[in-house]
């Protein structure tokens, strides 16, 4: 189908649907600004439309089709019932079978109202499509009547009565999936084999008037969507086919739109393990919705040049696209996607289901409103339309969620392009006084989820007027450490500091106050960690937030998983430092910033505890919000309180202590490995090594603390993740010398 947004036609765009359902890491770019300097604007460009949904009446049931015209939207699936934005299910219900028509404006149902149904079994509404003029709204699907009016699987609706055309009438051999429609054409495609009682294998064309087109292009599976290029002399096709016309093309071909004969073929270009769900374009570009199943899946996007029918670009997330709409420049998409991050995005974890890309690059641009997966298949949002009303753009999105936002909504919600109402969340702070004669204040960056970029002010010592002001840009999972030095200051003072999120039309809270006292000297543990070179170093002195700042410059902040056990004391050495506790459940700690293998390196940290369960205390892996699939350069404790120290070089390389750590006391652990192989340190002392092992296995990774995968080590324990207290974690891109581990350890007391 052919959005609005190109000019083609005055409403919104008519959407095909599909009835089967059978990140370099996109590093968080941060810009210093001096106080009073631009902020952030409210939507990052070039998106322009707010993830804040709005209220909008329910069905009780999956919405397939939706099409939109001069403020109206038009809704058609597998449902019997609408309700009010805040009705339960089965509460303040209105008759709507299968079709229901709403102002874009206001979310709430227009007089019109249509019933579509089938003598046996169960009616569905597959395919809504517009004629250019809007006069005319085609349906699609199975269905055997409309208000009483026979007809077979397809129909013709006059909008400005809401009544069947009477004069629109040919019979469809089965489920009509897609449609699109010229001033004197319709393009349908489904599960059919003959129109009008003639031979038509899954695409066909008829007139306005319900005539059958010699227009042939003849596919050997299922259509799923059809849509006609700008200029009108092509139609795109899309669906689970391997030939067209008898010509190899698998899922997407491009076809003459008077004859039907092949323009373009795409053998080999989508796997065989994957179809297209959609199709839209705009001016320049067609863009595809694609579904993969089992292994070796294409879930993504494609955008392709309309002048020479080549791809422009293809995204390669996990998790299928059902629906894709182009607006100012964006497509906008709806799928369920868990894993982006061979395109550098997020890596897998939970689904998100709308997602904004550049017609012109596929990097995931800062919009995340969400829905859940909802009912029946289950995969969320299906289809998108678009339309204007009241001096304001509506973006609408119908499927199987039952939630939007977080909050109850079933089968549609809608989005505008303004007023932008949600507010970034509050930043986490943490404050360190490592060295003397000044205040670090550390934060990790927070979330919007229409804005990437965000202004950051620092209010010092409860004044109503920022001491500093700074921009950065992050996203959900990519939040970066910033931070700012105040060296206004004198030793033995006391400060306190607040800040808030803006993104330039809202702001959050301020955050909760926080002290410091300025130090008169280095506290000496932490300035032999940074001295002798840490990349990384958490301290864990924050309070309840899912921030660990890193106090070496890299600001190479963690997130904290799962509300551990904040600010334990007493903690792993002298002074005022707290340490974490993890539960060996769930709870655990993984680095923001996604980093290659490194061919040397030293782990250090403190470890607590007196589990049998063992588990894991550092390592690295290939994902944050799941349990790694590639994981080593890691130290594990067994079940009878042995530490482990592996890696993986051709197999499962490890070292392992001869006594026991798990006594209740604090212990400090380090293993290195460099070009003398693998060592493993304990209270200052060599406890195992092999000079052998001189290498590991090469992927990019996070550094995890306090659990992740063990699958296949040896002596692995009965948990993946560490129950006790862990301290003053530091990873080094150098194997740490006995001398230096020493040293570390001697400090432990010192002030």
């Amino acid at each position: 189908m052919m959005n609005g947004s190109t000019g083609r036609r005055p409403g919104g765009r008519g959407r095909v649907r599909a009835a089967s359902a059978a990140l370099c890491l996109f590093a968080g770019a941060l810009t210093a600004t001096a106080v009073g300097a631009s902020p952030a604007t409210a939507l990052t460009p070039p998106v322009s439309i707010t993830a804040d949904d709005l209220t909008t009446w329910q069905t009780n049931g999956i919405v397939w089709s939706m099409a939109a015209t001069d403020g109206v939207v038009y809704a058609g699936g597998t449902f019997s019932t609408v309700r009010p934005p805040d009705a339960a299910a089965g509460t303040s219900e209105q008759p709507a079978v299968n079709f229901a028509a709403f102002d874009a404006a206001t979310g709430a149902p227009t007089g019109c109202s249509l019933s579509f149904t089938l003598s046996s079994g169960t009616a569905t509404v597959r395919a809504l499509a517009l004629s250019p003029d809007g006069g005319t709204l085609y349906a699609g699907g199975q269905f055997g009547s409309v208000n009483g009016v026979g007809v077979s699987n397809i129909a013709a609706i006059d909008t400005a009565t809401c009544t069947p055309r009477q004069n629109f009438k040919i019979a469809v051999s089965a489920t009509v999936r897609a449609l699109d429609v010229t001033a004197d054409t319709v393009y349908l495609g489904g599960d059919f084999t003959s129109v009008g009682g003639q031979t038509r294998s899954s695409f066909a064309a008829v007139t306005t008037g319900a005539d059958l087109l010699p227009w042939t292009a003849n596919a050997d599976e299922v259509a799923r969507a059809v849509e006609v290029t700008p200029d009108g002399q092509h139609v795109a096709l899309g669906g689970d086919f391997f030939t067209v016309n008898g010509t190899t093309s698998h899922a997407l071909a491009v076809v003459d739109a008077t004859t039907g004969a092949l323009t373009k073929s795409y053998p080999g270009f989508i796997p065989n393990t994957s179809t297209v769900q959609d199709l839209t374009s705009d001016a320049t570009g067609l863009y595809t919705a694609n579904e993969g199943t089992g292994g070796g899946v294409f879930d993504g996007r494609i955008a392709i040049d309309l002048d020479d029918y080549q791809q422009r670009w293809r995204d390669t997330c996990l998790g299928a696209t059902q629906a894709v709409l182009v607006h100012s420049g964006v497509l906008y998409s709806g799928s369920h996607a868990h894993d982006c991050a061979s395109m550098g995005g997020f890596s897998d974890q939970p689904r998100k289901h709308l997602l904004a890309q550049s017609v012109d690059d596929p990097t995931l641009l800062p919009w995340f409103p969400d829905t859940n997966d909802g009912i029946g298949e289950p995969v969320g949002p299906r289809v998108m339309t678009q339309t204007d009303k009241g001096g304001h753009h509506y973006l609408w999105v119908g499927g199987e969620f039952t939630t939007v936002n977080g909050g109850g909504q079933q089968g549609l919600t809608r989005f505008a392009d303004g007023p932008d109402t949600g507010a970034p969340w509050v930043p986490n702070v943490s404050l360190s006084t490592v060295s003397p004669g000044k205040i670090d204040v550390n934060w990790q960056t927070s979330f919007d989820t229409d804005d990437g970029e965000l202004t950051y002010r620092i209010y010092k010592d409860g004044a109503s007027t920022p001491v500093h002001t700074v921009t950065g840009y992050s996203l959900s999972w990519d939040r970066p450490q910033l931070k700012w030095t105040d060296t206004d200051v004198a030793v033995g003072e006391t400060h306190s500091y607040r800040m808030t999120a803006s993104d330039g039309t809202n702001t959050s809270a301020k955050s909760p106050a926080q002290s410091a006292t300025v130090a008169a000297s280095a506290q000496a543990y932490p300035a032999r960690v940074l001295s002798d070179g840490a990349s990384l170093y958490w301290r864990y002195d924050e309070g309840t937030s899912t921030f660990a700042a890193d106090t070496t410059g890299g600001l190479n902040n963690g997130f904290l998983r799962n509300g551990p056990a904040y600010q334990q004391t007493p903690a792993a050495i002298a002074g005022s430092s707290t340490a974490i506790g993890f539960d060996g459940a769930t709870e655990y700690a993984y680095s923001n910033k996604l980093h290659a293998q490194p061919a040397r390196f030293s782990v250090e940290t403190w470890i607590k505890t007196t589990t049998t369960r063992g588990g894991k205390v550092i390592g690295f892996g290939n994902l944050t919000m799941q349990n790694s699939t590639r994981y080593d350069k890691q130290v594990y404790m067994a079940n009878n309180g042995r530490l482990v120290f592996g890696v993986y070089s051709g197999g499962y390389r490890t070292v392992t202590t001869t006594g026991a750590w798990n006594d209740g006391n604090w212990h400090h652990v380090v293993a290195t490995q460099g070009t003398g192989g693998m060592a493993l340190y304990v209270d200052g002392q060599l406890r195992a090594s092999n000079f052998l092992y001189s290498s590991n296995e090469n992927y990019p990774g996070y550094w995890r603390v306090g659990g992740d995968n063990l699958a296949s080590w040896p002596n692995r324990p009965t948990s993946n993740f560490f129950a006790g207290q862990i301290d003053e974690t530091a990873v080094y891109p150098t194997a740490l010398s006995a001398s230096q581990i020493s040293a570390h350890y001697a400090l432990r007391t010192a002030e």
